[in-house]
């Protein structure tokens, strides 16, 4: 058996470097097949009998996802051909080779079904109970990913009516202003403001969360605008383990910052993580809502400020640290969670400052959080702390990369947006259980090694 050791491509690369059969087994072992089958498996006695090894089929499609095989034909080709690798997923030699549209069939099934985001939460606790995620930061972020299909032509614009410019009347604005107001209360969920997230329930969020292949565009690291046509993943990471603690598909426009409520929401009902302290996030979630959803479940937001064309405060420096007469600004000493409130001291500079003595500039200033979350984190922004979290970030955007460059993520290969959630939900489906199954060949072999 291949020694797995820690600090490489999170131990999964060892996993691949074993033989197929030890690999499947180990990934296989992880999940909990039972109420997958349930969910595809035939219902009802009556009709055409069952011919079809369900279970293995459904081994297959995360087979298909871990040894990269493009597309279900090829996975077919494979099944007839390879006796081995048939037998690995599952398959006994008097079963016959399912076709292509039954995998379609079984797509169709598991798209109607929430039953893969149960796989994927039981894998995470089972993680956790297991003692592989102890996690005290989790980090957020999405990636985008093309759709099979080229993009449908933009419709014309239907030339109307030409506006009446100059201000409207008393009686124009009041109706104009209803008008608004109706328009705003109809809208999809996804299409209002963020804050109208907080209240809502995380299945209704999940409900209605946009599928469709859609036009997104996004900042490259030139500065300049790249659009694709397709879908966006939306993942919340372990910073430490690089688990996916939580996952969103959804349409390419969606805005990133639309996605992060339902993830944190996620966290809260889905995964019992009492180590995690902290969520970190770039400035494209730069939000109040989030920051208030962040504080709803106890922990402290680390987010990039995303200044928005705001005025400079007035006594305060750029990352709202106090400043004295002088303009210094003063030191972050400490948080007191008791009373949610950040302890800053006299500056450095003031040590020898004649208003000192004077009363004008005081040893100590204390502020709330709560008293604006988006300013004041826990630790203060600018801090050696609050940097050190910061840069945990980067763990998403790897596991983002994992995904796209071995777990096929880049590879959708359906039509609707509902059976390429499945191919999502498979692929972080794989990713999880081939982490999972990766730590508990390491626990093993440290445990012989001890023994």
């Amino acid at each position: 058996m291949t020694i797995i050791r820690q600090g490489s491509l999170f131990d999964i690369q060892e996993l691949y470097d074993l033989e197929p059969t030890q690999r499947f087994e180990a990934i296989f072992s992880t999940i909990d097949i039972d109420p997958i089958f349930a969910v595809v498996t035939k219902k009802s006695r009556f009709g055409r009998p069952v011919e079809l090894n369900y279970v293995a089929m459904i081994y297959s499609l995360v087979a298909r996802i871990s040894e990269r095989i493009p597309f279900i034909k090829d996975l077919v080709k494979r099944l007839r051909n390879d006796m081995i690798f048939r037998l690995d997923c599952g398959f006994l030699v008097s079963d016959i080779v399912p076709s292509e549209a039954a995998y379609s069939r079984i797509v169709t099934i598991l798209s109607e079904s929430e039953v893969l985001e149960g796989a994927k939460n039981t894998i995470l606790n089972q993680a956790i109970t297991e003692g592989f995620i102890n996690d005290d930061t989790a980090a957020l972020n999405a990636s985008h990913f093309e759709a099979k299909d080229q993009a449908p032509p933009k419709e014309e614009k239907t030339t109307s009516e030409p506006k009446k410019r100059g201000r409207k009347s008393k009686e124009e604005r009041e109706k104009w202003l209803v008008e608004q107001a109706e328009r705003e209360v109809n809208l999809p969920l996804y299409e209002k403001k963020i804050e109208e997230q907080l209240d809502v329930s995380l299945s209704e969020l999940r409900s209605q969360m946009p599928q469709d292949p859609q036009w997104g565009v996004k900042k490259n690291s030139e500065g300049k605008s790249v659009f694709w046509y397709g879908y966006k993943a939306h993942l919340l990471v372990g910073t430490k383990s690089q688990y996916i603690l939580q996952s969103l598909f959804s349409s390419g426009n969606l805005n990133d910052g639309k996605a992060a409520i339902p993830l944190l929401k996620g966290i809260q009902e889905n995964v019992s993580l009492k180590t995690l302290r902290y969520t970190t996030m770039d400035a494209g979630y730069d939000y109040e809502p989030i920051y208030e959803q962040v504080h709803r479940l106890g922990l402290q937001s680390v987010i990039a400020y995303n200044k928005r064309n705001e005025p400079e405060p007035i006594g305060f420096d750029k990352h709202f640290a106090p400043t004295c007469f002088r303009e210094h600004s003063y030191r972050y000493d400490s948080y007191d969670a008791k009373y949610e409130t950040l302890k800053y001291t006299r500056p450095k500079e003031c040590k020898d400052c004649p208003l000192a003595d004077q009363g004008i500039c005081q040893k100590v200033y204390k502020v709330k959080i709560t008293t604006d979350l988006r300013k004041y984190t826990a630790p203060a922004r600018g801090s050696k702390t609050w940097k050190t979290i910061f840069k945990r970030r980067t763990a998403v955007e790897r596991v983002n990369a994992y995904l796209k460059e071995y777990f096929q993520l880049n590879n959708v290969r359906y039509r609707t947006g509902k059976r390429a959630k499945v191919h999502f939900d498979l692929v972080t489906l794989v990713y999880n259980a081939s982490k999972l199954a990766a730590d508990r060949m390491n626990a093993m072999l440290n445990q012989r090694q001890a023994a």
